[in-house]
C-alpha cells in the first residue's frame, strides 16, 4: 500500500474502491485498521482512505515524538500523494480536529469535514466550557469505559480484545498530541472557508455528550448533526450498522442523493 510524505515523515495509507472520496481518520487510541467495518462498507461506492497520522500504526514516529499540531499537514500529503479533490474528511474524536483544519486549509482538496464524537476543536466562548465539562466528567473514567459500552464488553469479548490490540501498534502517547486542543477556528472562520460540516454524535458517549454537539451544530451555519442512537464514543467499532447508515445519509447530503 502507498505512503506519503509529510516534513519527511512516512505517512501510510490505505485506498479501497472507487468513486467519491471520503477520508477516514482515527482517534488517540486507533490506525488505519480500525475502519474494517466502514471499509467493507462503503468501498462498492465510494473511494475510501484510510490514513495513519504519524506515530500510529504503519507510519514513521519522529524522535522528538507525535505533534498533533502536525497531524493535517499528514491528512493533507495523504490527499495530494493520491490525487484526491472533493473528499469528505471525516475525523473521529481527536482525529475531527485535524479534519476541520486541513478543511479550511484545503479547500480544492476538502469538500466537507465529517467531525464525528468530536466539535472538530472550534473555539468558541459558549462551546469551549462544555467541551472542557464533557472531558472532565469522561477522564473519571477508566479508559475503556469511555470507548465502548460495559454491555459490549462484556458481550464482545473477543472485539473488545481486539480493539484494545489494534492500539498497541501505535508510538504516540496521549500526552504528546494534547496540544491540537489549542485554540482553533472560530464559527465565522468555517463560514469563511465554506467548507460543508456533518457532525455525528453518539447518544451515550462519554466524552462529548449530545447537548454539547448540539450548541456546535447550532453555532456552525450551514451545518448538519446526526445523534446516533444508543452509540458510545466508538460508534464506529462498537455499533457499525447504525453508525454506516448515518455516516451514508451525511455522504448523500454532502455529495447529492
Amino acid at each position: 500500500m502507498p505512503t506519503a510524505t509529510a516534513k519527511h515523515r512516512s505517512i501510510y495509507y490505505e485506498s479501497h474502491g472507487t468513486g467519491p472520496a471520503i477520508a477516514l481518520v482515527h482517534g488517540a487510541g486507533g490506525n488505519h485498521a480500525i475502519w474494517w467495518q466502514q471499509v467493507a462498507y462503503f468501498r462498492k461506492s465510494y473511494q475510501v482512505i484510510t490514513i495513519d497520522l504519524h506515530g500510529f500504526g504503519r507510519s514513521t514516529r519522529v524522535a522528538e515524538g507525535s505533534d498533533a499540531l502536525e497531524f493535517p499537514e499528514d491528512i493533507r500529503a495523504v490527499l495530494e500523494h493520491a490525487n484526491v479533490t472533493g473528499a469528505a474528511v471525516l475525523g473521529q474524536s481527536i482525529g475531527a480536529v485535524a479534519a476541520m483544519r486541513v478543511a479550511l486549509a484545503n479547500p480544492e482538496r476538502v469538500k466537507a469535514v465529517i467531525p464525528t464524537n468530536s466539535v472538530g476543536g472550534i473555539n468558541h466562548p459558549e462551546l469551549n466550557p462544555l467541551v472542557k465539562a464533557d472531558r472532565a466528567k469522561a477522564e473519571e473514567l477508566p479508559v475503556i469505559d469511555r470507548l465502548l459500552t460495559k454491555g459490549f464488553q462484556e458481550k464482545q469479548a473477543a472485539r473488545t480484545f481486539l480493539f484494545n490490540q489494534i492500539g498497541t501498534f501505535n508510538d504516540a502517547r496521549m500526552w504528546e498530541i494534547r496540544n491540537l486542543a489549542v485554540p482553533g477556528p472560530t464559527p465565522d472562520d468555517i463560514k469563511a472557508a465554506g467548507a460543508q460540516v456533518c457532525f455525528i454524535a453518539g447518544e451515550i458517549d462519554c466524552v462529548l455528550s449530545p447537548p454539547t454537539a448540539q450548541v456546535a451544530h447550532r453555532l456552525v451555519a450551514g451545518s448538519t448533526l446526526e445523534v446516533v442512537p444508543g452509540a458510545p464514543h466508538s460508534m464506529y467499532w462498537e455499533s457499525p450498522d447504525i453508525f454506516n447508515a448515518a455516516l451514508e445519509r451525511a455522504l448523500k447530503h454532502i455529495h447529492g442523493a
